[in-house]
C-alpha cells in the first residue's frame, strides 16, 4: 500500500496519520535543503571572510571586500556593528550615551553575532523534533493498522488463516517504514548541520572577541593607592 492510497483508503485515524507524516517529511526537506544553501561554502567561507577583513586598508574596503566571500553574511553583520559603534549613529540615545567605548563596542558586536547564530540555529529545532517524533507518528498509525486489520479478521467466517492476516498487517506495517523514511534523513541532517554550525560559532565568537580587543579602548591603569604617612614617633 502506497502513501496515496493511506491518504485515500485508510480509516480517519491512518489518513491524519499520513497526511501528519507527510507534511513533516516535506517540511524537513524545505529545511534541509535551505540550510544546506546557506551553509554550501561551511567554515571556507568564514575563515577566507575574516582574512579578507585583516587585509584590508580601511572598514570600507573591508565591507566592499567581504561581499566576495561573505556568501551568507554571517561576518558582514560584525563588521557593519564595528562601523556602526564608531560613528555613534545612534547619538542621543542610551545606546550611545551608558558605558563606555568597550561597553558600546560589546552590545553592538553581541547583537550582531546573535543575529548570525540565530540564522545558522534556525531549523535545527524542526529537524530534531521530526528526526524524534516520525518513528513513533509511524508506530501509532501501523498499531491502528495492526488493530483494524484483527478486528475486521475476526468478524469473517473461518477463523484466523496466515492468508488472512499476512495481507492486512504488511500493509499496516508500511507505516513504520514510513515514519522512518522521514526521520532518518531528519536526524542525518541535524547531526551534520549541528557539527558545522558548531564550527562557524567558534570561528565568528573568536572574531568577534578579536575585534574588541583591537578596536576597544584599552583599560587604563588603575591609579596607585595613596601612601600612607610614616608614623611620627615620640
Amino acid at each position: 500500500m502506497s502513501v496515496l492510497e493511506l491518504l485515500t483508503q485508510g480509516d480517519g485515524v491512518s489518513r491524519s496519520v499520513a497526511a501528519l507524516l507527510l507534511a513533516m517529511s516535506i517540511a524537513s526537506w524545505v529545511v534541509i535543503l535551505w540550510k544546506t544553501w546557506l551553509l554550501r561554502g561551511g567554515t571556507r567561507d568564514v575563515l577566507r571572510s575574516i582574512a579578507a577583513f585583516w587585509q584590508s586598508a580601511t572598514l570600507a574596503d573591508a565591507e566592499e571586500r567581504l561581499r566576495a566571500f561573505d556568501r551568507a553574511a554571517l561576518v558582514a553583520p560584525a563588521v557593519g556593528a564595528l562601523r556602526h559603534a564608531a560613528t555613534d549613529a545612534n547619538a542621543g540615545t542610551l545606546d550611545a550615551t551608558v558605558g563606555d567605548r568597550n561597553q558600546r563596542l560589546t552590545r553592538a558586536l553581541r547583537g550582531a553575532l546573535h543575529g548570525a547564530l540565530r540564522r545558522l540555529q534556525s531549523g535545527q529545532i524542526l529537524l530534531a523534533t521530526v528526526g524524534a517524533t516520525a518513528p513513533f507518528v509511524g508506530l501509532l498509525g501501523t498499531v491502528w493498522g495492526i488493530y483494524g486489520a484483527l478486528s475486521g479478521i475476526a468478524g469473517q467466517a473461518g477463523g484466523f488463516t496466515i492468508d488472512k492476516v499476512a495481507g492486512p498487517v504488511g500493509e499496516a506495517l508500511v507505516m513504520t517504514a514510513f515514519g522512518l523514511a522521514v526521520a532518518i534523513p531528519a536526524v542525518l541532517a541535524y547531526n551534520v548541520f549541528g557539527r558545522v554550525i558548531g564550527r562557524i560559532e567558534a570561528e565568528l565568537e573568536g572574531f568577534a572577541h578579536d575585534l574588541l580587543g583591537s578596536f576597544g579602548t584599552p583599560p587604563q591603569p588603575a591609579a596607585p593607592p595613596p601612601a600612607r604617612p610614616m608614623p611620627v614617633s615620640a
